[in-house]
């Protein structure tokens, strides 16, 4: 290993390719070769795309598997603090050491070889995989599917679509049928897809597609409903009804997201206590995460402090959605957004929602909006804004005009991240 930690092999991959997202299969199957294709020799594959709630869906999939006494491996990106995140192996997260020595392989064996940092580890994640015994494998792509460096598997057992939306569409394409497309390309001949509510157009082409594969689709509306009864979830398909407790996630976009995990596992066979766990069990950080201890916090004095990685227009609605529903508190956020999101659409769906808006740069984010073009966005959405230096500063700005707000830290995972990572 040379004495290398994980996150100085990280930074060399880095600088193997010059673009962060350069969207193609060649370089990966490249690498594959050269590792003996371990993508050949995984467990059974469950693999999600979606461009909202596959983080939230797998962790469900993945409470309700283990229930069971299965050992699940997962993928998923990007990590909030540290990349180890990603890769858990059995149920545990990969160790330093592990991921070190796996990282540098690797490398080694992938040399100058032009390759992108998000393909290079998912290349190794797959090696990983490979070498652990398990049961199944919740692979979660990265950005889109049909070029996703995780579309690799030939043979999966299911493959999982949850909610499109506007979102990378200089990636992606600039509709919602196109964007709707690429998801669609994790689709195998004869897999059977779960599929989540989805707008018209995109519905449509995700059909096309199964239709041209002859991969069965198991949708919402159609093969599966979920919804909220007396406090409760209750979910149907044609195995009969499941009376559940409500997702321990909050928000009632959840309700959707363990509708779609329910599907996955009656599909599996899944019995209802381990169906029970996967809407009681699941842990999924920074989606309405309450934040209860650390530097802010304490910041924050007798107000409440949440915390959220959404980032689009269809996770703006669900997120302004959630907070109406919770009990009436004034409502202030702390928000910091990436250059590359349509800032505008996301915060336009918290007008009337929130009191006033703290607009902050992301800490050490190349790629961040400034504080002063955020709350520019802000204005322009409708909401009161100010900026501020830091999120600490922020917290600090609000609490002293409502010591006992509800305050919201939002806009980005890379935000989300950071504050995990200084607030631990």
């Amino acid at each position: 290993m040379n004495g290398n930690t994980s996150d100085h092999i990280l930074m060399r991959m880095m600088a193997l390719h010059p673009k962060y997202i350069d969207l193609t299969l060649d370089r990966v199957w490249q690498l594959l070769e050269k590792l003996g294709h371990p993508e050949r020799s995984l467990p059974k594959v469950i693999h999600l795309a979606g461009t909202n709630g596959k983080g939230s869906t797998q962790a469900m999939i993945r409470a309700g598997l283990e229930a069971q006494g299965n050992r699940v491996h997962a993928y998923t990106s990007p990590h909030l603090a540290r990349f180890h995140e990603r890769i858990r192996l059995a149920g545990d997260l990969i160790s330093e050491a592990d991921l070190a020595v796996l990282l540098d392989e690797v490398y080694a064996i992938n040399g100058s070889d032009p390759i992108t940092y998000f393909e290079i580890t998912t290349c190794a994640a797959l090696l990983a995989f490979s070498r652990i015994p398990a049961d199944y494998l919740l692979l979660e792509t990265g950005l889109g599917g049909r070029l996703d460096a995780t579309n690799v598997v030939e043979h999966p057992a299911l493959t999982i679509i949850t909610p499109v939306a506007m979102d990378h569409e200089s990636y992606l394409g600039d509709t919602l049928a196109k964007i709707a497309g690429e998801k669609a390309g994790i689709l195998k001949r004869g897999t059977p897809c779960v599929v989540g509510p989805q707008e018209e157009a995109a519905l449509e082409v995700i059909e096309a597609r199964a239709a041209a594969l002859g991969a069965p689709l198991i949708a919402q509306g159609q093969h599966w409903h979920v919804n909220e009864e007396h406090d409760r979830l209750v979910f149907q398909d044609e195995q009969g009804l499941l009376d559940l407790p409500k997702p321990n996630l909050p928000g009632r976009h959840q309700l959707d997201n363990a509708g779609a995990a329910l599907a996955a596992l009656r599909h599996l066979g899944a019995e209802e206590a381990a169906c029970e766990a996967a809407v009681t069990r699941a842990e999924w950080p920074a989606r309405m995460q309450r934040l209860r201890h650390g530097p802010l916090v304490e910041a924050a004095g007798a107000a409440e402090l949440w915390l959220d990685g959404g980032h689009n227009p269809a996770a703006g609605v669900a997120l302004a959605a959630h907070l109406g529903d919770l009990p009436e508190r004034p409502t202030y956020m702390v928000c910091g957004m990436l250059n590359t999101k349509d800032v505008r659409g996301y915060l336009r769906a918290f007008e009337g929602q929130v009191r006033g808006l703290s607009a902050v740069s992301i800490p050490s984010e190349a790629n961040t909006l400034s504080a002063e073009e955020t709350a520019e966005c802000a204005r322009d959405a409708g909401l009161a804004a100010r900026t501020a230096a830091s999120p600490l500063s922020a917290v600090e700005g609000i609490v002293a005009d409502a010591p006992h707000a509800r305050i919201l830290i939002c806009g980005s995972l890379y935000l989300a991240g950071w504050v995990l990572r200084e607030n631990g």
